[in-house]
């Protein structure tokens, strides 16, 4: 009963920053199952076997909140069904030992990127609303799913970063779209798996309690996405995205980092990036109240534009309008003037 406690209280943290972060349900849920034992295939089969359930409710938690582009989902969605099948499949064949450092080096320098571009220029808003094409999203998918089922979590750590590094959606759009499309990727995996292996390791208690974690946290994570500011969401997903992939390199045979050198690389690393989230949340305020104050000083300044001007001397304030600025103010004030318009008539009338 204490592992099920244990599991369904991971399944509900993994979620809450799933959901909000588009990333790490996989990853911290294979991590706990493989500390307590259990083989890698049984542990990526119980996690997408939990998933089919926590990326369901996730994804109509995300959708209810406009969270979701629906193309989005199926142009990365059902490639990534094909490579999670794919991966699922051939997982006791395949090594990912030596492919996993190098997917890490690339989500490195993906997170690296993201990071910075959010911090310190904020939301890409030059390609912002245009479409993703399905030549970039389909082997995207492709790829994020057969991570994903060999390495027991990716679709999230390789889709997201790779979508929020185009500048073409909302970091909140890209976490709802990701999740929502990694559906199908949990069934596809599954299906793999029990074609693979059949149910030979996969506790379904284990799942139950992951399911029942991530189902709680999943509406309070989409609540969360669509009211953090999205340059701070930036921040905050690219941190997480250069944590996660220093953390698997320091722990491969690349690098067999020692536990003091690792410790002291990840403290560098959570001050940078509680430094990062401070000065994104900074400029969000101060971006904030410079937006704010020519609104409410173009609100004042026409309420009392009528109260301050007469309204018998629209031909007076014309002059001090220079002709250059204004061409069609001769035009306008001759016809806007009574007196002026009179005055040409009058005079040939007075000569004769």
């Amino acid at each position: 009963m204490r592992t099920l406690i244990l599991l369904a209280l991971a399944g509900l943290g993994a979620q809450l920053v799933d959901g909000s972060l588009g990333m790490a349900y996989g990853v911290t849920s294979t991590t706990l199952l493989l500390a307590i034992g259990t083989n890698p295939a049984a542990a990526s089969a119980t996690v997408h076997l939990a998933e089919i359930g926590t990326t369901l409710a996730s994804g109509a938690a995300h959708w209810r909140f406009g969270n979701v582009d629906w193309r989005v989902v199926a142009k990365i969605g059902i490639p990534g069904a094909v490579g999670a099948f794919a991966g699922a499949t051939f997982l006791s064949k395949l090594s990912t030992e030596t492919a996993e450092p190098l997917m890490s080096l690339l989500l490195l320098a993906l997170g690296l990127y993201v990071l910075l571009r959010f911090t310190l220029q904020g939301l890409p808003t030059g390609q912002l609303g245009k479409p993703l094409r399905k030549r970039f999203l389909a082997p995207l998918g492709l790829v994020a799913g057969f991570m994903d089922a060999t390495g027991g979590g990716g679709w999230g750590p390789v889709g997201t970063p790779a979508i929020l590094a185009s500048g073409r959606m909302e970091p909140r759009k890209v976490i709802g779209s990701i999740d929502t499309s990694e559906f199908l990727v949990a069934v596809a995996a599954s299906l793999g798996f029990l074609y693979g292996l059949g149910s030979e390791g996969v506790n379904a208690g284990w799942a139950v309690a992951l399911l029942l974690g991530g189902i709680v946290a999943a509406p309070l994570a989409a609540w969360l996405v669509r009211h953090v500011p999205p340059r701070v969401l930036g921040s905050g997903v690219g941190g997480i995205i250069v944590l996660t992939n220093v953390r698997t390199l320091l722990r491969s045979d690349w690098l067999s980092a020692g536990d003091t050198a690792q410790w002291t690389i990840y403290g560098l690393i959570y001050a940078v990036w509680a430094a990062a989230l401070a000065h994104s949340i900074r400029e969000h305020r101060r971006l904030r109240c410079a937006s704010a104050d020519p609104q409410s000083f173009s609100a004042s300044a026409s309420a009392s534009t009528p109260a301050s001007t007469p309204a018998s001397t629209p031909a007076s304030a014309s002059p001090s309008a220079p002709p250059s600025q204004h061409p069609d103010a001769a035009a306008d004030s001759g016809a806007g003037s009574p007196a002026r318009a009179a005055a040409p008539e009058s005079t040939p009338s007075a000569s004769t």
